[in-house]
């Protein structure tokens, strides 16, 4: 599935990958949009991959492959594996003799520096064997052809089952592509694809399973427009999102899984209100801002129970030590926390949801945004703006920082947020040594405005019970320790004078 892209010496595979599992893939067999793909006789697929002992190819972002079907043996090279959304690769095939890597089908291809000399050392590491069913569908203005790939990996380790959907436009737009996948997605529960088939089976060559995870770095050139580092950084939430829904629903209910679903959902929400200029024209930016705000209220629900439970309720029994009220309150708030965090697992079950992440993932590559002028202004100016802008609104909101209320405190905690989210998002584009060393400083001085301001605010939080727990009679809340706020208010004022006296790496 590949094709030139112009201005590209490279061919490109450019797909949308859609997870489910194999009943939904069954299910979706029999929909209405798929009945020829259904009727359509499925093809047998094994393909091994191979990498070097210390996995070099993986280290560069690199895939080489074997696939073997009817008696032929094609070679393929990919670049790239870490995407969501439309998956969009340099690849490399050749037809070879036989199922052993050949010296000659790389060469001029990414691999080719990487393997230089190590031909011999190159091993089988993992296979996938595939029923797949390949079929055209005219949708919109559109044709599409569908994939339906339903099998297992083996390897070593163990084996794992593998279903996907795989959309590519043959002729049409992008757009038709996002519409068709959310058409199937209202009635079997397909999720933006996140892993391909290769990271799968790394996965389970090294016993992986779905963990929580923090934010990956957004690999971005520094000669990037506007529109790309936007898109760069959408997909970068999106993915960090998709990646811990899996941990949440596949893993044990982990909080920190609904933890890091929140911080991507706050970076994502960041990066449309930091990019905001982008998207003047297009209101769908704010719809959709608020439509995740609205859609993912219980999850905050569910975090500040876990929170309570972990954090505050400690706090309560060391202070109201046998208070036979701290009982009552405990297992309240453990039903309150279920009953939020069945919202939550509904929540990530329902049509609506699947259907928002296909809609976002749809809008930040195809939407009416990246048509206009101002995503191809230069990216490295667009986001020095950007920077400036969040850096004045952090010394604007925390003037006389020790004399605030916790309220305007808290105003300009997210301001400090957003800003250490902008310069998390925009690192790249700035890569030189004197930038670099700037931006550590920056970010220590950042960090440390967080976690004091992060701190004030958990003591506020303490001194009520969330949620209504406690009743009348409850367990006495902790009298406020007046000099450690005190002394956070010092720490948080010198931590602010600390960033605003780094000069800006953007500059």
């Amino acid at each position: 599935m590949s094709e030139a892209v112009e201005g590209k010496g490279e061919p490109r595979e450019i797909e949308l990958k859609l997870d489910c599992g194999g009943p939904d893939l069954t299910a979706l067999s029999g929909h209405p949009l798929l009945k020829d793909v259904a009727a359509t006789e499925p093809k047998l697929l094994l393909t091994t991959y191979f990498d070097t002992p210390g996995r070099a190819l993986k280290e560069a972002g690199l895939t080489l492959r074997i696939r073997s079907e009817g008696g032929r043996y094609v070679q393929t090279v990919k670049a790239g594996s870490g995407q969501i959304g439309l998956f969009d690769r340099a690849e490399w095939e050749s037809d070879v003799a036989g199922d052993s890597p050949d010296p000659a089908a790389w060469a001029g291809t990414a691999a080719e520096p990487v393997l230089a000399g190590a031909g011999t050392e190159l091993a089988p590491l993992f296979t996938t064997l595939i029923e797949r069913r390949v079929h055209p569908v005219s949708y919109g203005e559109s044709r599409i052809l569908v994939t339906l790939d339903e099998g297992r990996v083996e390897c070593a380790s163990g084996d794992s089952t593998l279903c996907e959907v795989e959309l590519e436009i043959e002729s049409g737009g992008v757009a038709d592509l996002f519409a068709f996948a959310q058409a199937l997605a209202e009635t079997v529960p397909l999720r933006l694809g996140v892993l391909s088939k290769s990271a799968r089976g790394f996965a389970v060559l090294d016993r992986e399973v779905p963990t929580p995870c923090k934010a990956g770095a957004v690999d971005l050139s520094p000669d990037a427009d506007a529109g790309t580092v936007f898109r760069t950084v959408a997909r970068s939430c999106l993915r960090h999102l998709r990646l811990n829904e899996t941990a949440f629903l596949d893993g044990p209910r982990d909080p920190s899984a609904l933890h890091q679903m929140r911080v991507a959902l706050r970076r994502l929400r960041s990066a449309l209100s930091l990019c905001a200029p982008l998207f003047e024209g297009d209101p769908k930016a704010t719809a959709l801002a608020d439509e995740i705000k609205r859609v993912t209220e219980p999850f905050g629900e569910a975090r500040n129970l876990d929170v309570f439970l972990h954090d505050t309720l400690p706090v309560l029994a060391e202070h109201n030590p046998g208070d036979p009220a701290l009982d009552a309150v405990s297992e309240k708030a453990k039903a309150a926390r279920e009953r939020a965090y069945l919202a939550v697992q509904g929540i990530l079950a329902s049509p609506q949801w699947r259907g928002l992440l296909l809609d976002i993932a749809g809008w930040v590559e195809v939407g009416p945004w990246s048509e206009q002028d101002a995503a191809r202004q230069d990216g490295r100016h667009f986001a020095a703006g950007i920077l400036d802008k969040a850096r004045r609104r952090v010394k604007k909101r925390g003037k006389g920082l020790r004399h605030l209320d916790a309220h305007t405190r808290h105003r300009a905690r997210i301001s400090a947020k957003k800003l250490r989210y902008g310069a998390e998002f925009f690192a790249d584009l700035f890569p030189k040594p004197k930038a670099q060393k700037r931006q550590k400083a920056f970010g220590d001085a950042l960090s440390e405005l967080q976690d004091h301001l992060g701190a004030l605010n958990d003591i506020e939080t303490v001194r009520h019970l969330p949620l209504g727990l406690a009743d009348e009679g409850g367990p006495a809340m902790p009298e406020v320790d007046e000099k450690r706020v005190k002394d956070l208010l010092d720490k948080a004022a010198d931590a602010r004078a600390d960033l605003l006296d780094v000069k800006p790496f953007w500059r």
